[in-house]
């Protein structure tokens, strides 16, 4: 049941999201929702935004009506729902608010994505949008991670993971199709754990947003025809953040706890590089960290001599990577195991910083 309802899902996302893109493309010209050349921009031509509509109304749209069909048969168990489906309405109408508190808090976000393309609203409002936003999840959705080190502990931890992986798609979101394929595998890792330990809910979602991502990027890769934006990267990003934490990682019999708590590390850990090693250069040359310029790791792959293509494809390999090791990650029994994993992961970086800033000399 759940691998068909995961299926559906990710075929309604792709569907849609494929089918609203060139939609969104035509309203931007209209409403002038356009990525101008300049600055460090790095396209030759106008882009349209909005890309960003598209993909958040593949996920919402779906998941609002699913909520309200499963609130309305959990309250009304006599009701037309099919009997193949009275097994899960229970936990999916108790699921219901959980789904809408969420997409509330991706709402502001895409909220201030949109205005933010529409003009530059500056770093600092964007920020204080992505604490409220997570703050939101996490003290009146109650997701948290490592509850075990104590509420406080676990809420500030919480928040803080939802913020900065909220900032590392927006940062990736910096050449065409790399953000969007790069969530899809990350999608596609936690989609293994999520599976493996029987979470329907958020299986189904993850399926969700893979979707809605699969049907964005044919639109998004280079030559990129739009942009999902702000709008886009911020609600991806978010998304990806609260699915991490909503997964139960189970390791195998006689595991370390920390082996858990590893895996969306190593799994993000190509975004987390990005937008470490862009901050880093940014303030050694003292300039405002959260203000976009060319020094993301893609753009510096495309300094070493590769094309476009070659260098979001090269990324999209090694997060296939780093996600193969993450998804490995829960089988692995004993820490030493765990660390050979992850140091397996910080080698995959390494070559990244390798080809970025080796020898330059022929």
């Amino acid at each position: 049941m759940m691998v068909w309802a995961g299926v559906a899902a990710f075929v309604v996302g792709a569907m849609l999201a494929g089918l609203a893109t060139p939609v969104t493309r035509t309203l931007a010209y209209r409403l002038g929702m356009i990525d101008v050349p300049g600055r460090h921009k790095g396209h030759k031509a106008p882009v349209p935004l909005l890309g960003g509509c598209a993909i958040f109304m593949a996920v919402a749209l779906p998941s609002l009506l699913a909520a309200a069909v499963a609130a309305y048969w959990g309250a009304h168990p006599s009701g037309a729902c099919p009997d193949w489906l009275l097994a899960y309405v229970p936990g999916a109408a108790r699921k219901a608010p959980l789904a809408v508190g969420i997409l509330a808090a991706a709402g502001l976000l895409h909220a201030v994505g949109l205005r933010d393309d529409r003009r530059a609203l500056g770093p600092l409002v964007k920020l204080i949008a992505q604490f409220a936003a997570a703050a939101f999840v996490v003290f009146v959705c109650d997701v948290r991670v490592l509850t075990a080190i104590g509420p406080w502990g676990s809420d500030i931890l919480t928040v803080v993971w939802l913020v900065t992986i909220t900032n590392a798609f927006n940062f990736l979101d910096n050449m065409d199709g790399l953000s969007a394929g790069v969530a899809i595998l990350c999608c596609a890792a936690l989609l293994g754990a999520a599976a493996a330990t029987g979470q329907a809910f958020v299986a189904v979602w993850i399926c969700l947003l893979a979707g809605a991502l699969a049907g964005f990027l044919p639109y998004n890769f280079h030559p990129a025809s739009t942009y999902m934006g702000d709008a886009g990267s911020l609600v991806v990003g978010f998304l990806l953040g609260v699915l991490s934490c909503l997964t139960t990682y189970t390791p195998a019999a006689g595991h370390d706890w920390r082996t858990g708590v590893l895996v969306p590390i190593v799994l993000m850990s190509l975004p987390l590089y990005d937008m470490a090693s862009v901050i880093i250069l940014r303030i050694r040359d003292r300039r405002n960290p959260m203000v976009g310029d060319r020094r993301h790791f893609s753009h510096r792959l495309l300094q070493r001599g590769m094309s476009v293509r070659t260098a979001v494809l090269t990324i999209y390999l090694c997060t296939a990577a780093t996600a193969i090791a993450a998804t490995l990650l829960p089988q692995v029994v004993g820490l030493v195991g765990a660390l050979l994993v992850l140091a397996q992961t910080v080698l995959i970086v390494l070559v990244l910083a390798i080809l970025e800033f080796g020898d330059r000399r022929p």
